[in-house]
């Protein structure tokens, strides 16, 4: 399936004026040959006289155009001879506003063959791709989609997939080899059958499954490399695999203190080889006490993964228990269960984030009142209680909202604020708060994505703008608000516009303090924008 031409005027005049001999071989190759036109030599008109001659042999020339010599006045010294044409050019016209033009009206001593080519060339047909043999094994894609990976993108959607070759009576296999129509080689990928997302790649080479294994090592210990300079004393909790961030697509690692949760998000990662060498790796590079997989159900049912074993991949003490486990972020305790919450267990792309809201807090002097809308399981709220005098944190899950108080429970001693949960729907909370007038110093707004796909983007931004046009009616002056969103869809400057939007309904006036995203172990590529989802705005609200 080839991509149609648009039409580009300049093209089109240049193939006017210089027509191809021959439609090239190939619909990519261009021709290189052409027949230019001949420069017939100019007639100049000499002064006094009924006729037109060559040009001067001196080089001298006439560069007055044809309208201002022929509105030029003639000298009055009596009637003019008539004028007469030479029996070989045509008659010249009697006015300069019916002048043809030398384009519209060639001299008639040119040859047949130097006319025809003023007519316009037949524009080539483009000969179609040749098609990939019946029994070759691998995937070839269109222009778009190989367009798209030469720049460094790493997926190819099905709708791209022109053929695909497969092994007779054999499963899909969990690698394939990539090429453009023209049977170019782009790679290998990881395939998945029944996915949206057909082809994730892994190298720019054509390899084995053994050397796939071997890169996975590789790269995972470079992710991990990566990792250890986060880690400290306050911090012993970190994200050690990004995905395709990490040139590993559809591989997620989460370190809590001393266990590690895995997640397999790609059909042709779903196999005992991958496991077995992810596990080697974890247990050499960072020796965790536990490491437990676990499955994204939605993923699992559209990448067409069978369910995994429930039991822990590695367990380096067989009384020990994968079912709670405290770690440390920024010098405060959290409980993961690994049995629960949402994603990994934990917000762990936040972490730098609650430590900003609590500075900013500081920094403004606004230490009395805050609100942490969507909770979760206490991150901002516990750590705005360090500086704050009263928090409150609202969340629609009674369950995260449960861990939420066990976390405050296990950091009572450092904190001195009055902490308590609501568990309520954060919009009718939002209308109902700001209609009666309450009023916080602080509000942090960190809703789950509501833009899935950029269908939604516009319902998204609906609900943006009213939880942020309620945060703002209850802020003091001064205030200081932390609006977030998660939604890959929703870029910086439709987010921005959404609080402008929302602060110019209510009269507010808001001053951008800061940017932020993800934290460092989640880090973004700039030629996959995709690795950017996460967008912390911090202001202060007039």
């Amino acid at each position: 399936m080839t991509k149609p031409r648009s039409f580009d005027p300049a093209k089109s005049a240049k193939s006017a004026k210089s027509p191809r001999t021959s439609a090239p071989s190939s619909p990519f190759q261009r021709s290189s040959g052409g027949t230019s036109r001949p420069s017939a030599p100019r007639p100049v008109r000499q002064e006094g006289s009924g006729r037109e001659s060559a040009p001067r042999a001196t080089g001298a020339r006439d560069y007055r155009s044809t309208e201002s010599r022929a509105g030029q006045a003639r000298p009055s010294s009596g009637p003019a001879a008539p004028r007469t044409a030479p029996s070989d050019a045509p008659a010249r016209p009697r006015t300069a506003a019916a002048a043809p033009s030398r384009r519209s009206a060639p001299p008639a001593t040119r040859s047949s063959g130097e006319s025809a080519l003023r007519r316009k060339a037949p524009v080539p047909t483009r000969t179609p791709a040749p098609k990939p043999p019946k029994d070759e094994i691998g995937a070839r894609i269109n222009r778009r989609a190989a367009d798209r990976l030469r720049t460094g993108f790493l997926w190819v959607y099905a709708s791209d997939v022109e053929s695909l070759g497969l092994p007779a009576n054999a499963e899909a296999p969990a690698l394939l080899p990539v090429a453009d129509m023209r049977g170019m080689l782009l790679g290998t990928a990881l395939f998945s059958p029944t996915s949206q997302i057909a082809l994730r790649m892994v190298s720019r080479e054509a390899i084995t499954e053994s050397q796939w294994l071997e890169l996975l090592a590789t790269r995972l210990r470079t992710a991990i490399q990566r990792r250890k300079r986060l880690l400290d004393a306050d911090t012993d909790s970190v994200r050690l695999c990004f995905s395709e961030a990490d040139e590993l697509p559809g591989l997620i690692l989460d370190k809590y203190a001393g266990l590690v949760i895995l997640q397999l998000l790609a059909k042709g990662l779903d196999s005992a080889a991958v496991r077995e060498t992810i596990v080697k790796v974890l247990r050499e590079e960072l020796k965790p006490s536990i490491i437990v997989e676990r499955p994204d159900a939605r993923v699992r049912e559209l990448e067409g993964m069978a369910a995994p074993n429930l039991e822990p991949l590695f367990l380096a003490k067989k009384s020990a228990s994968a079912a709670s486990v405290q770690f440390k972020l920024n010098g405060l305790v959290f409980n993961f269960d690994a049995n629960s919450g949402q994603k990994t267990g934990a917000f762990l792309d936040q972490r730098s984030n609650y430590a900003a809201a609590r500075d900013w807090a500081t920094k403004l002097g606004k230490t009395g009142r805050a609100l942490d809308i969507c909770t979760y399981q206490g991150g901002f709220a516990l750590h705005l209680a360090e500086v704050c005098e009263q928090v409150t944190g609202v969340d629609s899950s009674r369950a995260s909202l449960e861990v939420a108080e066990r976390n405050l429970e296990a950091n009572r001693k450092k904190l001195s604020a009055a902490v308590d949960w609501v568990e309520a729907d954060a919009f009718q909370l939002l209308r109902d708060w700001s209609d009666r007038g309450d009023k916080f110093d602080v509000i942090v707004l960190d809703p789950p994505a509501f833009a899935k796909s950029q269908r939604a983007v516009g319902n998204a931004l609906k609900g943006y703008k009213e939880m942020n046009l309620r945060a703002l009616r209850m802020l003091s002056p001064g205030g200081l608000l932390v609006t977030c969103s998660c939604s890959h869809h929703v870029g910086w400057a439709e987010l921005e516009a959404t609080v402008a939007a929302a602060a110019m309904d209510v009269s507010r006036r808001v001053r951008i303090l800061e940017r932020r995203g993800a934290a460092l172990d989640h880090p973004v590529v700039l030629n996959l924008p995709e690795t950017e989802y996460l967008k912390c705005l911090i202001v202060e609200v007039e």
